[in-house]
Parts: structure tokens; sequence; C-alpha cells
């Protein structure tokens, strides 16, 4: 062979890079949403108020939104298995040192700015990245829906498989064996290296980052898509803090806002990776426009129908099958917008609006609570934010952007 014969290309084994996503945001995710379990035992064996560990975990989700922008250039920048690797180390020694925090301090520092930033890195805005290159373009979609729905497999499994050890062993073994499992993220990053081929490494568009982010400024379609994101944090914060709160006012027991956020989270496997499937036979922007509009139509059902047990788990039946169906057509018009290069940074910024969602609808929720004794008026603040983001959506321009910035008389650098 000649010195200057080219590199055989290494074959990828795209189902392999599928898995190994499914298994990280599955480990992400469901570690995440177990913190919440652990919040009485802590605070009731070092005697602190549960507004500290409370404030830790608000910190850990604040950074892991205001990181996610950061997190995705980095990757762009320099590799997302690199930076996938890194992530998944310093999340699994955040947690680890969270077994070891016996100050409110210690805490905040291990859960909210370890946890926070390591999660960011190896959250759905990098997966999504990962699997949007890998993927074959049929049925990229439905690998951006399959994947979002690990993480509600997580949840499902991993939030009781830690109350089953904590309640045999105690709070401290069972958050240790987190913070082991949730190591795996490294073999599952590099066997993801091994399975994709040249694909991760391959540069075919030559845009620089800060081209692509003045693309987005520009980009109408982009901010409109960004807000729409921000409703979808807002809504499902909203029921993840207040939907228990809600029903306990209306005097019904906790078991019924436990079992029906359980229901929420088996439909949302359902309704993640039907919306993928139908995300690459549909145009995006209308299933979301639809989507934003069904949510609103079932918050009002709920609100006008007679409560019982039965109509709250219908509730979460239906909500769930929407609950995260956002994700893959968020993240798909994304990569039509702009294409994979930076779609960990701009998706990352697009999640950023969902995170500021989050936090603000559960601060609102709390503040209407106590100022009128009830729920009812954040109820229909969702509901009509939810109706505004559905028509937020129909003027959304989804072609690529060389096309849109075209129309508009700019020049691609």
């Amino acid at each position: 062979m000649s010195d200057t014969a080219e590199a055989k290309p290494v074959r990828a084994w795209p189902l392999i890079v599928l898995a190994c996503c499914v298994c990280i945001v599955f480990l992400t995710y469901g570690s995440r949403q177990s913190f919440g379990i652990y919040l009485r035992p802590i605070t009731a064996e070092y005697g602190w108020a549960v507004q500290t560990m409370s404030l830790a975990l608000g910190i850990q989700a604040l950074i892991y939104g205001l990181s996610a922008p950061f997190v995705g250039a980095l990757a762009d920048r320099f590799g997302t298995i690199k930076v996938l690797g890194f992530a998944g180390l310093l999340y699994g020694f955040g947690i680890f040192m969270m077994s070891q925090s016996t100050t409110p301090t210690s805490m905040i520092l291990s859960a909210g700015f370890f946890g926070g930033i390591g999660s960011a890195g190896c959250a759905l805005s990098l997966v999504l990245a990962i699997a949007s290159r890998v993927a074959p373009e049929d049925k990229r979609s439905l690998w951006l829906g399959l994947i979002t729905s690990g993480g509600t497999g997580g949840q499902l499994v991993l939030v009781p498989l830690g109350a089953l050890i904590m309640d045999k062993h105690g709070w401290y073994p069972a958050m240790v064996s987190l913070s082991i499992l949730v190591l795996l993220i490294l073999p599952l990053a590099f066997i993801i290296k091994l399975s994709s081929g040249d694909i991760l490494t391959s540069k075919k568009d030559e845009r620089g980052l800060k081209q692509a982010l003045m693309e987005a400024r520009h980009h109408h379609g982009f901010w409109l898509l960004a807000m729409g994101f921000f409703t979808c944090g807002f809504q499902v914060q909203y029921i993840n803090a207040h939907l228990p709160g809600y029903l306990q006012d209306q005097g019904m027991v906790p078991i019924v806002a436990a079992t029906a956020i359980s229901v929420i989270g088996v439909f949302n496997v359902i309704g993640t990776t039907l919306s993928g499937w139908l995300g690459g036979k549909y145009r995006k922007k209308y299933l979301l426009a639809s989507l934003y509009l069904g949510r609103s139509a079932i918050f009002i059902v709920f609100l006008l129908a007679p409560l019982s047990p039965t109509s709250v788990y219908i509730f979460a039946a239906a909500i769930g099958t929407l609950w995260l169906a956002t994700v893959p057509l968020t993240s798909g018009i994304v990569l039509g917008m702009f294409g994979s290069r930076y779609m960990a940074t701009l998706y990352g910024i697009v999640f950023f609006f969902h995170q500021v969602g989050s936090f603000t609808s559960v601060w609102i929720g709390g503040i209407v609570r106590d100022m009128t004794g009830n729920y009812m008026v954040a109820w229909w603040i969702i509901i009509v934010v939810g109706t505004l983001a559905s028509f937020l959506h129909w003027p959304i321009d989804d072609r690529p952007v060389e096309e849109v910035l075209a129309d508009q008389g700019i020049a691609r650098a």
C-alpha cells in the first residue's frame, strides 16, 4: 500500500450507538429524578431545614440549564465523546460527594455545582447530537424519540430501586450505589466512540461555531422554537411540583398523586416514541402546535370534570402521552434548520429556555397558592401559555438556515 493511499473509513454500528445513547439518558435522567427520595432522610439525619436540601437541588436544576449551551459548545469544539466521558465522571463524583456532605455548603457544592454541570454534560442535548449524526436519515426522528423515552425508563427503574436499597440499608448505601451506576456513562461513551466509526470525527460542515451562532441569532424561527420550549418546561415542571399539592387540597390521599406521576412516566415512553415516529412522516412544527394545544385542552377537561382517582389517572395517561413528546420534535427542527455539526450548542440554547420555564412555573405556582389559597389561577396560566405556544409554532420557518438567510438578504460568511 502506498503512503498516499487514503485510510479506509471505519465502519459504524448504528444500533449499538442507539442502545448506548438510550442507556446514558436512562442513567442521567433517572438519577436526577431520584434525588427527591433522599431529601427527607438527609435533612432528618443532619437536622437541616427541608429548604436547605431543596436549595441545593434547585441550584442543581438552574446550573443544569445554564450549563447546557456552554457544555454543548465545548462538545462541538473538542469532541462530544470527550465531554461526555468527563461529564459522566464529574456527575458520578458529585453524587458520591453528596453522600459525604455533612454541611449545607458542601451539599450545595456537590449537588448543586458538580451535579448540575456534570449532569448537563451527559444530558439530552449531547446525546441527541450524537444520535443525529449517526442515525440513518430516514430513522433519525424515531431515534430521537426512542432516546428521549429512555429517560422515563430510568425514572421508573432507578427511583424505586433507590427506595428499595434505602429501605433495606439506609440512604447512604443507596446514594453511593447510584454514584457507581452513573459511572457506567464512561464505558458507554467509549463504546459509542468505537461503534460510531468515522462519523463523529468527520466535519462535513466547515462553519465555525461563531458563524453558527450568528446564523441562529438571525433565524426568527429559532427564537420562536425556543419560546415554545419555554412553555414545555413551564407546563411539565408545574405538574411535577404542584400536582401533589393540588390533589391534597382537593382531599386526595398522597398515594393518588404518586400513582399519577408513575402513570405519566409509563405513557411518556409511548408518547415520545410515537412522537419521534410521527416526526419522520409529518411536518414537526405542526405536530408541536397540535401537541401544545392538546395539552391545554387536557388541562381544561381535567379542571372541569368531576375529580376522582379515576379522573386523575385518566388525566395522567393523557398528559403523559404528550409529556416529553416535544423533545424529539423540537430537537428535530433544530437539526433540520442548522444540521448536526453544532446541534449540541444550539439545542443547548433552546433547552436553556425550557429550564427557565421550569423554574418560572414552580415559582409562580407557589406564589399563586400562597396568595389565593388554591392553584386555580396557576392552572389557567399554564392553559393560556400552552395555547400561545401553539400559535407560536405555526409561523416557524423550519427550512435550512441558508435558505432563510438568503430570503432575508443575509449572506453566509
